[in-house]
């Protein structure tokens, strides 16, 4: 990062990265050493936010001539792919964001359009990038995201939380069936596969299969978030049937309730239960108990 520049609502970073000595011409596929130019035009690209706010990585974009053909061939920056106006880290949070929601709703919390959140969804389902094969992955998540509110569009994550403060997405496959779990696990290697100790995943039947086939060493973690629903919904159900009982105890004494003795005088006792010393009597007599008070049902109750 060679500067910064707080802009009206967001943050602007001016980047620059080390560039290539020799490039393929996308043309003619000669090899050659690369000849640098730069465009007119300055390109923002929208980065992670900062201090909730967004931030913007800005670059004059270079290219390179080719001496033999003409061809002009733009030289990527290493932090994004071809034809996006994002950074790689911001497609894997808009992935990560899609977990649980859906396209229109991830595009209100960034303050971007559905169409780029579909956008993105659909690169990173047609990325054929290979996972490093020495990367060390321990631990795994495969979740499922909607693509659309109330369509059958699915897409199957794989996620690696060997750090759990830094996951990383590794491969996405359409679906959310054993195929697309199973096409997801095949991104790793045989040894990666043989070196995952857990894998988490819901509740879903699909994803145990695809993890017991293809993950000889690993255990399966049911994930807190499904563990804590299902506990919510069953206590939810029973919250429910003893309010349906405290009703009817309610409705059959909703006239008056007796309360025992508080430590009120007898003349302030009357004066509550009924105006008259008379009345405080004939409930003392009534419940059993040394004083009582009776008050209406609603009324206030202060002691």
């Amino acid at each position: 990062m060679c500067g910064y520049e707080r802009i009206d609502g967001g943050h602007a970073f001016e980047v620059e990265w080390d560039l290539p000595d020799e490039c393929v011409c996308e043309k003619c596929r000669r090899p050659q050493r690369v000849h640098v130019e730069w465009g007119n035009r300055m390109q923002v690209v929208r980065d992670l936010d900062v201090w909730g706010q967004p931030g913007f990585f800005v670059y004059q974009p270079p290219f390179h001539r080719c001496g033999w053909c003409r061809h002009r061939q733009w030289l990527l920056p290493p932090f994004k792919r071809k034809h996006v106006t994002v950074t790689d880290r911001f497609e894997e949070q808009v992935l990560r964001m899609m977990i649980g929601a859906t396209e229109e709703e991830v595009a209100r919390r960034l303050g971007i359009s559905a169409e780029m959140v579909r956008l993105i969804v659909n690169h990173r389902l047609q990325d054929a990038r290979q996972i490093n094969p020495q990367r060390e992955i321990t631990d795994i998540g495969l979740d499922e995201i909607s693509l659309k509110k109330r369509h059958k569009l699915y897409a199957t994550i794989l996620t690696d939380l060997t750090d759990p403060d830094h996951p990383r997405i590794l491969a996405v496959a359409p679906g959310r069936d054993q195929a697309a779990a199973e096409n997801c696990l095949k991104r790793l290697s045989q040894r990666q596969r043989a070196g995952v100790q857990n894998h988490r995943t819901d509740m879903s039947p699909a994803y145990a299969a695809a993890g017991k086939a293809l993950l000889p060493n690993s255990q399966q973690v049911i994930d807190r978030f499904h563990v804590a629903k299902k506990l919510g919904e069953v206590v939810d159900r029973l919250r429910k049937k003893d309010t349906c009982l405290q009703k009817e105890a309610v409705c059959a004494g909703e006239e008056a309730v007796s309360f025992a003795d508080v430590g009120l005088s007898e003349t302030t006792a009357a004066t509550h239960g009924g105006g008259t010393s008379e009345s405080g009597a004939a409930v003392r007599a009534d419940s059993g108990v040394g004083s009582a008070v009776l008050f209406p049902l609603g009324g206030d109750r202060h002691f």
